[in-house]
Order: C-alpha cells, then sequence, then structure tokens
C-alpha cells in the first residue's frame, strides 16, 4: 500500500459517511413531523445518552470513548438543527 491507495480508501469512505449523514438525516427529518404531530419536543436528551452509551459500548477503536462521543454528538447536533429549522417552515 502506498499513500495515493490509503487516500483513494479515506475518499471513498468519505463518500460513504456523506451518505450516511444524509441517510440519517432524512430519518431524523421524519421523525421531527411524528414529533411535531405528537407535540413532542425536538430535544430528547435521554435518547441521545443512549444513543452515546451504545455508540461506546460498540466501539472497537482506535478512536476512544470521548472522541466517539464527541463525533455522535455533532451529528446529532445537525440534526437536530435541521429537524427544527425544517419544521418550523411548515409552521
Amino acid at each position: 500500500m502506498n499513500i495515493d491507495n490509503l487516500r483513494e480508501q479515506i475518499d471513498n469512505l468519505d463518500s460513504e459517511l456523506l451518505r450516511i449523514f444524509n441517510e440519517r438525516a432524512n430519518l431524523a427529518l421524519k421523525i421531527g413531523e411524528i414529533k411535531k404531530g405528537l407535540a413532542l419536543p425536538v430535544y430528547d436528551p435521554s435518547r441521545e445518552k443512549k444513543i452515546f452509551k451504545r455508540m461506546q459500548e460498540e466501539n472497537p477503536g482506535p478512536l476512544d470513548d470521548q472522541a466517539i462521543v464527541r463525533l455522535f454528538e455533532r451529528v446529532i447536533d445537525e440534526s437536530r438543527r435541521l429537524e427544527r429549522i425544517m419544521t418550523s417552515r411548515e409552521l
């Protein structure tokens, strides 16, 4: 393996992450619609804690658990932001 091969693998993974992030965001929007219909808040701290805990338990490394939590905090924050934007537009 050389650096170009490794970078190509990273590029492929980045493309897959992009697809996954957008798929996750679409699901979060669907959940947002359901929450809106049920008059539930966008923010659900207990759900987020469960996600963080599960991701830490499933984490094989080399990223440590706190790095995993920070990454998922960012993903969840962006999903929540999108959910708020989209549900407020429909008012």
